[in-house]
């Protein structure tokens, strides 16, 4: 893995020259309220770790993390947003950046819900964009585990358990319980969520984090970048998203 944000400019320029069919990544997260226990970095920091890991594994370069995502659904708990469209025109930017520099594959991590309609169909505009030059493939991290996705519950705080020392366990509090409840009910719900979050959980939490523990979240992490590495190299390999 290279680490962009430090290489200097000869070093970065012989690789890329050196290395066929390289790729780089480009992690997005968001910066938005975790319940009481979890930091407001929560989906940047697991993102980047995600990131780091998945580049680290296969040699790709990692660029430096979008950390502000769209996160408007949280209101009036805190987050700091940007539009759908900013993030859909910083990323395209990005990419067309990339190709200017030959560099023909890209990786899209997503570690924030909010940031799906944004990522929707942006490898289809980038390459129409640059005449099929650079392909760009969009993924969002949790589709790579089995479990269920949730927001400052057992997943996400036994991820940041195993990366960070800043969880306040003492703090973390049971939220929206969703396991008596029928598909219909959560999508619903989910739907509810996406236009007002605090609107179906009081205290910021889907899920229980009370349970949550740093050897879960290692196992987890790792279950990530396994699934997620055969994926990005089967792209790699075939051209496909």
């Amino acid at each position: 893995m290279t680490d962009i944000y430090s290489q200097l400019d000869p070093n970065l320029r012989r690789l890329i020259k050196k290395k066929q069919n390289l790729a780089a990544v480009i992690p997005i997260g968001s910066i938005e309220q975790h319940g009481p226990h979890l930091p407001i970095s929560t989906d940047s920091d697991i993102v980047s770790e995600v990131a780091k890991r998945l580049a680290d594994r296969n040699g790709y370069l990692l660029l430096p993390t979008i950390t502000c995502g769209v996160s408007f659904e949280h209101a009036p708990f805190f987050n700091l947003s940007v539009r759908e469209s900013t993030l859909r025109s910083v990323l395209v930017d990005l990419c067309v950046s990339l190709l200017a520099n030959n560099i023909h594959n890209v990786f899209i991590i997503n570690g924030h819900h909010g940031n799906l309609k944004p990522i929707k169909n942006i490898d289809l505009k980038i390459r129409k964009l640059t005449k099929n030059k650079i392909n760009v493939f969009p993924f969002s991290y949790w589709h790579f585990m089995q479990r269920e996705f949730d927001h400052a519950g057992f997943v996400e705080t036994s991820l940041m358990l195993a990366i960070s020392k800043n969880v306040k366990m003492s703090m973390a509090k049971r939220g929206l319980i969703t396991e008596d409840l029928t598909k219909k009910q959560i999508a619903d719900l989910g739907r509810k969520a996406n236009k007002s979050f605090p609107s179906v959980t009081k205290n910021g939490v889907w899920g229980d984090p009370r349970c949550a523990t740093k050897r879960d979240g290692c196992k987890i992490l790792n279950e990530i970048i396994q699934n997620l590495s055969k994926k990005c190299q089967t792209c790699l390999t075939e051209g496909i998203s």
